[in-house]
């Protein structure tokens, strides 16, 4: 069977069937509205509940844990100052004040938006003509795609079209590779980035004994080693720190129990029975503030668990809590003690620190063992807080293998998802599931609006809700088997999240008909790979509407929902009143920031837009549907990053760099699908064409990643050791011919600088991409004050805590409870003390509702925070 996206059929006005896989413009009404309508609400609810609840809708603009240069400037917080803000900062201010990562994902898609607008500027007003008077028999939107063409000649303006708009795609492509070649040498070279000790610090896995020796440093690592941080197996260490973190946690409840108890009414009432808050905890009968300090706690009689036979005995938990603790204490100290490097056997890591960034990137390079699988992988620019450390003391061959279940896991993953992407297909063909299934035909009998609300909207919002979990799956994967670092983790789920992306929601979904024979249709054209362009050609004029519904859906209500957030609103309001009853519990609930996953959000939208560049010259009308859901996107994200996100995860930019790699992707499967539907229609003459535009495209594939490959992996020699020589940041700023500032007196200043400088810009990447004028543009003076900017300074116990173990570095926390007006807090202050435990209520109480508040205005005062040190 054919499953054909959005098909409806029923009868037209003159009550004759419609033609088979004629696109229903009902169809697309009925996702169009409802998804404005939802986008809306969504929309005014958020302009609505925003000011009351700031730490969810703009914690960037205030909370502690952001340095306060970087805070987002905000006028206040009424319906739509944050619409006055948006407009006067510009996308590179998150460069300078959140990261690399995030303002390259706002370039992103921009970059995409304008590859699908100039699309739409260049085949609206070639192809749609060409396709409504080719003479096929086609009706509704699928007279303005491919299919509706059955004159041959036609079919050149739709070669040429793919020579100059394909053509774009890929020089567009390239531009921002060298762009960001620049972008990322200006930026790791800059002196607040080069002096970080994360940028000459390597992670060398699979490390050998000596490897692990001060005195062999030099000989694995060279002359330019300066410190290494050895890591080996700390399993029981471990978990003594957890299981002695996780009492530190239960005392603190205990203790916030107690506290609570103390300040009730009814304790109050048994020191004279009367309401007041004059007396203290010491006040209270003896008995009673025994009673309120003992909590039952299950025991088990010898052989009880046969029996299922227990009791409950009262004890003082709080106390039993802190002799826990000390026990606990005493193990830490032991085995810290008793530390020593044992014969690893591969299963251990390294951590080295070199003079300069050179002698890392060298050392990264550099074959250090005769052994293969010695000391490799290796990771430059790690820093302490995205290592795994658990990951990092697997042997060699272990790490191998692992490796290669993990990837087969998730290959396996992708292709068994097939089964419920093929049905999601089936649900939007109604006439054959009404056909083919007696219970089902009743739907026959439905309204052509119902049936057109049911093909159109529900498929799009399956695929969505289908695809919205694959990449954390695969980031568990990842961890789970291996995966050193959050990084590495990450860069690894976003390249399988594009092929899940594209396999799943775009081909499974728009080329093969259904569950039942994917698997089939699979094995039948790979055994003959030169059936696939015809395939392509048969398929995807069919299932272009339904990406047109697809992105009405993603970019409205999608979209919209990014900025209502009303899942976090619910879950804050529902664990702080409910839930979280100790300070370091609601601490921990403000400060936890919504973080952002590149290997979830980058393959989405560059699945966007492959397929928009592979309807390009097919149906060109999803090129502008494209457009208008990426810039909601664009809109939706630009807010989250300026006021909501903060990433916990940083690539550098090569997350940048894999989604512009990917795009490609779209660019073959166009190239692919014109050849199958030229060679159907026979049309020799575009057939050849298309055919050597996808050589071309090949070889330029081939050469452009031969070149590129290594300056987006490395820096270059003759830029760092100058870089490392000088970093000097007061010395002048390049002249304005190396800049690309040069006006002409003949051109006004206005129109040189927006319309001939951007032209320039993109039409000549070699001069605006260099290091130098990248080098200029990053110390914009307007947003990049070098008084502002922190150059990392380290004292020496920081720098020998850097890569060592959590394990054997982590203090005991400092028990944190509320100070409470009865003083219970200072009695429990003064006994957890007297057991050599630290406590303490400073920056936390609690009010006359006995709900306990902390410090929210004057983190200084929070006695669990300090501030992280920027490795």
């Amino acid at each position: 069977m054919d499953v054909v996206m959005l098909e409806v059929v029923g009868t037209n006005s003159t009550g004759n069937p419609k033609p088979k896989g004629s696109a229903s413009l009902a169809a697309i009404a009925s996702a169009f509205v409802p998804s404005w309508i939802v986008g809306l609400v969504f929309v005014v609810v958020f302009v609505l509940v925003r000011q009351k609840f700031p730490i969810i809708f703009a914690p960037r603009t205030f909370l502690g844990t952001i340095p306060e240069k970087d805070h987002t400037p905000s006028p206040g917080y009424r319906y739509f100052d944050w619409l006055r803000t948006l407009r006067k900062l510009p996308d590179k201010y998150l460069l300078y004040h959140e990261s690399l990562d995030a303002y390259l994902f706002l370039r992103f898609l921009r970059t995409t938006v304008f590859i699908c607008v100039v699309g739409s500027l260049l085949t609206w007003p070639i192809l749609m003509p060409v396709n409504a008077a080719g003479g096929g028999t086609s009706t509704q939107l699928d007279r303005i795609t491919i299919s509706n063409v059955a004159t041959t000649s036609h079919l050149y303006a739709h070669a040429v079209m793919a020579w100059v708009f394909l053509g774009f795609v890929m020089f567009t492509v390239t531009r921002e590779r060298l762009w960001l070649i620049g972008l990322r040498q200006a930026w790791n070279l800059s002196t607040p980035n080069a002096r970080r000790l994360s940028s000459r610090t390597v992670l060398f896995l699979s490390a050998p004994k000596e490897a692990l020796e001060r005195s062999s440093m030099s000989r694995f690592f060279g002359e330019g080693a300066i410190r290494i941080w050895p890591i080996t197996k700390q399993e029981t260490l471990q978990a003594l720190v957890s299981q002695r973190n996780g009492l530190i946690e239960k005392l603190e409840s205990a203790e916030a129990v107690l506290i609570h108890k103390a300040n009730s009414k009814k304790v109050r009432r048994t020191i004279d029975g009367r309401d007041r808050f004059r007396f203290s905890y010491p006040d209270i009968p003896e008995l009673v503030r025994t009673l309120i300090r003992l909590r039952s706690k299950p025991k088990m009689f010898l052989f009880g668990s046969l029996l299922n036979f227990r009791y409950s005995k009262k004890e003082d938990t709080i106390q039993s809590l802190r002799d826990e603790i000390k026990e606990k204490e005493e193990l830490i100290r032991e085995k810290r003690s008793n530390h020593d490097i044992a014969e690893p056997r591969g299963a251990a890591a390294v951590f080295v620190e070199f003079k300069t960034q050179a002698e890392a990137q060298r050392a990264s390079q550099q074959i250090a063992s005769s052994n293969p699988l010695a000391l490799m992988p290796r990771y430059i620019g790690v820093k302490p807080n995205e290592v795994i450390w658990d990951n990092l003391t697997i042997q060699p061959l272990r790490r191998v293998s692992q490796e290669g279940i993990a990837t087969s896991l998730i290959i396996l993953t992708i292709v068994f998802w097939s089964i419920p992407s093929g049905l999601v297909g089936t649900l939007s063909n109604i006439s054959y599931l009404a056909e083919n299934f007696q219970w089902l035909s009743f739907l026959n009998n439905l309204p052509n609006s119902v049936i057109g609300l049911l093909s159109g909207l529900l498929p799009p919002l399956l695929t969505s809700l289908l695809a919205k979990d694959v990449p954390l799956i695969f980031r568990k994967v990842f961890k789970a088997f291996g995966g050193p670092t959050n990084t590495a983790n990450e860069l690894k789920v976003q390249k399988w999240a594009y092929a899940f992306q594209v396999i799943q929601v775009f081909l499974v979904t728009a080329v093969f008909s259904g569950a039942a024979t994917v698997a089939s249709q699979l094995a039948e054209h790979l055994q003959d790979p030169t059936s696939i362009p015809t395939l392509l050609a048969k398929q995807l004029p069919k299932s272009s509407n339904y990406y047109l519904t697809y992105f009405i859906i993603q970019g409205v209500t999608t979209a919209s929902d990014n900025i209502l957030n009303y899942t976090n609103v619910l879950s804050y309001v529902f664990y702080n009143h409910f839930v979280d009853e100790t300070p370091r519990q609601k601490f921990q609930r403000y400060t936890d920031m919504k973080g952002i996953a590149w290997g979830k959000v980058f393959p989405k939208f560059t699945n966007f837009a492959i397929i928009a560049i592979a309807y390009s010259c097919i149906a060109p009308l999803v090129l502008g549907f494209a457009a208008a859901g990426l810039f909601l996107y664009y809109l939706s994200y630009r807010y989250n990053l300026f006021f909501v996100i903060q990433p916990k995860i940083d690539t550098k930019g090569q997350a940048y760099t894999l989604a512009l790699q990917h795009l490609l992707t779209g660019v073959y499967i166009a190239e692919l699908a014109l050849i199958g539907f030229f060679g159907l229609r026979k049309a020799t003459g575009p057939s050849i064409m298309t055919g050597i535009l996808l050589i071309a495209t090949v070889v330029y594939h081939v050469l452009m990643d031969r070149y590129m490959s290594p300056l987006e992996k490395f820096l270059p020699a003759e830029l760092v050791l100058p870089s490392e020589e000088t970093h000097s940041e007061t010395t002048p700023l390049l002249s304005g011919a190396e800049e690309g500032r040069v006006q002409s007196s003949l051109v006004p200043a206005p129109v040189a600088e927006h319309v001939i400088k951007p032209t320039a810009q993109f039409f000549d990447p070699k001069a605006f991409t260099s290091y130098k004028y990248m080098k200029s543009w990053v110390r914009d003076e307007e947003y990049y004050d070098m008084e502002e900017t922190e150059v990392p300074e380290y004292t020496e116990e920081e720098i020998e805590r850097a890569y060592k173990h959590p394990a054997l570095t982590s203090k005991t926390p400092v028990i944190w409870m509320p100070h409470d007006p009865m003083d219970a807090s200072k009695n429990e202050i003064r006994e957890s003390e007297e057991c050599g435990l630290k406590a303490t209520d400073e920056g936390a109480w609690l009010d006359e509702k006995r709900i306990v508040h902390w410090d929210v205005h004057d983190f200084e005062k929070v006695p669990i925070w300090k501030r992280a040190v920027k490795y």
